[in-house]
């Protein structure tokens, strides 16, 4: 794991882009905006980490695909916290996006107190599948502090030790570079 600050300019940026577009539009499940700016501030840092163009928001719907890069459709998936990451934290990914066009996945964390975006790991989505968890829709799920909240949609979690690992911005890179062939 290896973690970045996040500018204000990126911040005002992605800000601008919610304001602007609807970022869920898989008709379940799509997120409120707090959750779109989410996962759009940590594509965006992971955009700017891998010399790719920012996301626009202007070609719509990007069926899971949030960058291409060395012939691998990336998404990256991006959870809000309010603590430093933990190796036992989980990371969810909803079942209904399993079908879509994704290689691999990019989870990351996003501590909103501190203004820190974790990148936790990656995966493949074979990975994905044989390594998660899956609860169905309804499922209610303890978090390490106690609280609880009730799914959504069908979902599958990964936990962060379950990743394959990245402490570096050049060790992503590297990373992404080595991945074969996985369409």
């Amino acid at each position: 794991m290896f973690s970045i600050a996040i500018s204000r300019e990126l911040k005002e940026y992605c800000g601008d882009l919610i304001a602007r577009y609807n970022f869920g539009n898989r008709g379940v499940a799509d997120g409120n905006r707090e959750e779109q700016y989410t996962g759009l501030l940590g594509q965006s840092i992971v955009c700017r980490l891998l010399e790719y163009p920012l996301p626009t928001g202007e070609g719509g719907f990007d069926d899971g695909v949030d960058i291409e890069i060395n012939g691998l459709r990336m998404d990256v998936k991006t959870m809000c916290r309010t603590t430093p990451v933990r190796k036992y934290y989980v990371n969810n990914f909803m079942a209904l996006q399993k079908n879509y066009r994704t290689d691999v996945y990019l989870f990351c964390s996003l501590n909103k107190t501190s203004s820190v975006l974790t990148v936790c790991g990656w995966v493949t989505k074979a990975q994905l599948l044989d390594r998660a968890v899956f609860f169905a829709k309804g499922t209610k799920r303890r978090r390490s502090d106690k609280t609880w909240f009730r799914i959504k949609a069908d979902l599958y979690e990964i936990s962060n030790t379950q990743l394959n690992n990245v402490n570096s911005p050049d060790e992503l890179k590297q990373a992404i570079k080595g991945i074969p062939d996985v369409q």
